[in-house]
This record gives C-alpha cells, sequence and structure tokens, in this order.
C-alpha cells in the first residue's frame, strides 16, 4: 500500500472511531444517584400531594382531587395542618409554588390558577393559561411550569405569559410525564410521574443532569396505584431536602449520593 493511502485510510479509521464516540455521548443516559433517609416525618396519608414548598421553616402543600383539593401550612415535625383553603369541588388542585408574599397553584384540567396570600391564604386572583397544569417552581425571574409532556414552560409572574419554553431530554430523548417540580442550586428538579425518580434538569439545556432513584424509599408500607412519588421541597437556609407521595403516610428528609453507595 503506497504510503498516501495508507494515511488515508488511517484518516478514516480515526473520523469513524470519532463518530461512534460522539454517537455514545449523544446517547448516553444521564448518571443515577441514591439517596440516604436523614429524618422521617408523619404525612397526612390522606392527601393527594400535588404541590410542595418549603418557605422559611414552613411546609406549605397542594392537594389534588376533585371535592378534596387544599393548599395548607404544615408542620414538619408533627404533619399537623396549621392553616388550609379548601379549592372548589370543581377543581383539581394541582403543583403549588411560592412568589413573594403569595402562593401560586395550578389546576389539572381547568386552564386556571389561584394566586393566595402565603399567611393568611386569602385568595388574591385567579389567572388562565393553555394546557394541563401539572407541577410549578420558579427560579429568580420566572415560574416554571410542567404540563405532563417533555417541555417546561417558563412564565412571567405577573402577567402569567409564557417567556420560553425548555424540552428535556435524556440522551437524546425526551422525557415524558414531567410532575411535580423544585429549583434546587441552579436545576430544576422533576418527579417523574408513576416512578420513583427524579430527574435533575439543567435549566438551560434542557438535558437531564442526573437520575435519583428514589425507588425502596417507603419500604412495605401499603401503597395503592395511586400512592406515586410526587412532592419535592427544599429547605434553602438549611440545605434540606425534603420528598413525599401521594397517599403517603410519611416524609422524608434524604441526602443523596453515588448509587453505588446508596444506603436504603
Amino acid at each position: 500500500m503506497k504510503l498516501a493511502g495508507f494515511r488515508f485510510l488511517l484518516f478514516a479509521v480515526v473520523l469513524l472511531v470519532a463518530d461512534v464516540a460522539v454517537g455514545f455521548a449523544a446517547g448516553a443516559s444521564a448518571p443515577v444517584e441514591g439517596y440516604r433517609v436523614v429524618h422521617a416525618y408523619p404525612h397526612d396519608g390522606s392527601a393527594f400531594t400535588q404541590g410542595l414548598v418549603m418557605i422559611d421553616g414552613m411546609l406549605y402543600e397542594g392537594t389534588g382531587l376533585n371535592g378534596r383539593s387544599s393548599v395548607r401550612a404544615v408542620d414538619l415535625a408533627t404533619g399537623r395542618v396549621l392553616q388550609s383553603v379548601k379549592v372548589p369541588d370543581r377543581y383539581f388542585g394541582e403543583g403549588l409554588t411560592d412568589w413573594g408574599s403569595n402562593l401560586i397553584e395550578l389546576t389539572w384540567l381547568a386552564h386556571r390558577g389561584f394566586v393566595y396570600d402565603r399567611f393568611s391564604m386569602r385568595l388574591v386572583k385567579t389567572f388562565e393559561y393553555k394546557g394541563e397544569g401539572w407541577g410549578l417552581t420558579h427560579d429568580r425571574q420566572n415560574l416554571i411550569m410542567s404540563d405532563g409532556t417533555p417541555v417546561l414552560r417558563f412564565l412571567d409572574p405577573v402577567t402569567f405569559k409564557v417567556v420560553r419554553t425548555l424540552a428535556v431530554s435524556d440522551g437524546g430523548k425526551p422525557v415524558k410525564e414531567l410532575n411535580e417540580l423544585e429549583y434546587i442550586h441552579g436545576e430544576i428538579y422533576a418527579n417523574v410521574w408513576q416512578t420513583d425518580r427524579i430527574a435533575r434538569i439543567s435549566p438551560v439545556t434542557g438535558e437531564v443532569i442526573a437520575w435519583i432513584d428514589l425507588s425502596g424509599l417507603l419500604g412495605n408500607e401499603p401503597r395503592d396505584g395511586n400512592a406515586v412519588l410526587n412532592g419535592i421541597a427544599y429547605d434553602q437556609k438549611n440545605d434540606r431536602l425534603f420528598v413525599t407521595g401521594k397517599l403517603w403516610p410519611k416524609l422524608f428528609e434524604i441526602k443523596l449520593v453515588p448509587e453505588t453507595s446508596a444506603s436504603k
């Protein structure tokens, strides 16, 4: 073989190897993290948890189901409901977050959201949006909303108009059924409905940075088909992460650990 031909063949092999490496990288799934339980707290086992927020040491929870939806202020240590407002029976309560001194709640199919004063639980106003309402959180500028699709919506917190959208994927594959949301350390944490996993999502690229596998968290507690993982709250002041689920009798404070050293 002539030297020029050999060089061309070598160059072609290098390009092929590079293409394969890029292909593997593009299709690679995000790493998986495990957890360690720090503490288990009592939780209302009749609460169909849809949204969870920790503000200044107070836990706020939005619950769902028509006729049973509410927004509550809950004592973390005891699980006791300190204050609540009932959502009208025709609405199915969904995601919950805070903005300033208010709490903002979505509903599932009614295309209507509610704004409450956080201290009095008084209804301040309502707003409209298109599509389904699932989860809700916020960064420093916008509300962030899920609707069960792989696309998150960023909303202006005053007008509730869509500012931008973010397609979420893992290794190039869309991640569907994104549900309850929380914004933590510059990332979007999202429950994936009917799974025991939480996705940590880049708010810039939409790529899943890592998965949190919470399998076995509730242990042998009895669960029906609706009692799925759903509820993420972050205590920013004390750097504490809390998770629970629909109809779960417990709420857990957890620490994230590499999957190989996870202790359940």
